[in-house]
């Protein structure tokens, strides 16, 4: 077998892993490109599992980030279905579950996470009931649609982005839904009460019973299935099927091993460089500072912003730097409504709403002072897309934004000359 050249070698296939290896290449790096990806799938879109592919409204074709011919025209050497175990920062290698090494000049580790596990009595960790679900990967979804039941009952653990949409495509299948959220309201970590309150109306009148102050004390389980949920208002909850969408638990094992990560990611600069200079980082991973936002190094779970780090490897390994400067930007579909997030909300102390909730269609402006830090906007893109423009630098608001007499254009700033930064 010929041996494999150095080159630049992807740890992880995800929407992170896949992008570097295609922009790298087309940013001129002409050395050998390796893409390993755990999963047997050719890389795909993870944010449909909970929506559109949970509810069969998604052919294999439309999941897939790129067909696997784009791969192959990029001269990347696709492994699917494969592991890696160890790193030798000294020897340039990795070595891979099946024991064989693969050299490397510069490696990038794009591991995302997985979903945190429901922890509580009742349950044996190593032999899970077979109806509890957790989604993170295609396999996770395959397996959850499998395991609906039209007319079922499913409870869903957990109010955050996913729990919401995992119970919104539920209902759409036909099945009675309860969720259970611990804290006050939902999307309690990554939105202000007014949004919170506005969906949590949505799940209700959507026939979803949404219970929040509430969380699991225990589970019974019969013959493998958990067949009733113990509350800790002192509730029963008959199920059929358990979906539990406590939020993600970064996986560093491996640059943990090779000194490279903290307990909650692995700190990159705006270049996704780690502090060794062979070995890059992007996606769910990692740790930044924002350079819009300052403060300590934090992790964004998106999309979005795991494509932009790796459009800054990419250029950063051919030699043409572009630092990760973008806007931070999220989205979310439930129902007929698409939530579009843009900035960072953390530190707000006034929440501004332009729109009425009632309609359906509404922005909540959230502020420190006079600066505008981000926006949450339902069921209005022109909006989201102009406030997204203007936060790539600090914005100060004097007009009252709840004016809707007027467009929003003219009681914000003008906009930036450089617009944003990357594209979607």
């Amino acid at each position: 077998m010929q041996k494999q050249p150095p080159g630049l070698l992807i740890i992880g296939a995800g929407h992170a892993g896949s992008e570097l290896a295609i922009a790298a290449r087309q940013a001129g790096w002409a050395d050998a490109i390796t893409l390993l990806g755990a999963e047997p799938f050719v890389p795909y879109h993870r944010p449909p599992l909970s929506k559109a592919w949970l509810a069969g409204e998604a052919d294999e074709a439309s999941l897939q980030l790129r067909p696997a011919s784009a791969y192959e025209l990029a001269r990347v050497d696709l492994r699917l279905g494969t592991r890696a175990v160890a790193i030798d920062r000294a020897a340039h290698t990795v070595t891979l579950a099946d024991g064989t090494q693969l050299p490397y000049a510069k490696l990038a580790l794009c591991t995302g996470g997985q979903p945190r596990p429901l922890a509580c009595e009742g349950i044996a960790p190593a032999q899970p009931p077979a109806n509890l679900h957790l989604l993170r990967t295609r396999a996770d979804a395959d397996a959850l649609r499998a395991g609906l039941r039209v007319s079922g009952h499913l409870v869903v653990i957990g109010g955050g982005y996913i729990g919401l949409e995992v119970a919104a495509s539920a209902i759409k299948l036909g099945l009675r839904v309860t969720l259970l959220e611990a804290q006050p309201r939902v999307l309690a970590r990554v939105a202000g009460p007014e949004v919170s309150r506005f969906y949590e109306d949505v799940h209700r009148a959507a026939g979803v019973d949404v219970r929040t102050g509430t969380s699991v004390a225990r589970v019974e389980v019969a013959e493998g299935r958990i067949v009733a949920v113990l509350t800790t208002t002192g509730e029963r909850i008959a199920v059929d099927t358990v979906v539990a969408g406590l939020g993600m638990l970064v996986d560093v094992d491996l640059a943990a091993a090779a000194g490279l990560a903290l307990e909650d990611g692995i700190p990159i600069d705006e270049h996704s460089c780690t502090a060794d200079p062979d070995i890059l980082a992007a996606g769910d991973c990692t740790l930044q500072v924002s350079a819009l936002y300052g403060g300590p190094p934090r992790r964004i779970e998106s999309v979005p912003n795991a494509l932009e780090q790796a459009r800054a490897a990419a250029g950063w390994l051919a030699g043409k730097p572009r630092p990760n400067r973008a806007v931070p930007w999220f989205w979310s579909d439930q129902y007929a409504l698409k939530l579009q997030m843009a900035g960072l909300s953390q530190g707000w102390d006034r929440c501004v709403l332009r729109g009425d909730p009632a309609t359906r269609s509404f922005a909540a402006f959230y502020l420190a002072g006079r600066r505008l830090l981000a926006v949450d906007a339902v069921n209005r893109p022109a909006e989201f897309m102009l406030v997204r423009r203007l936060l790539a630098q600090p914005v100060e608001v004097e007009a009252d934004l709840t004016d809707e007499s007027r467009p929003l254009k003219d009681l914000l700033p003008a906009l930036p000359s450089a617009g944003i930064t990357g594209k979607p």
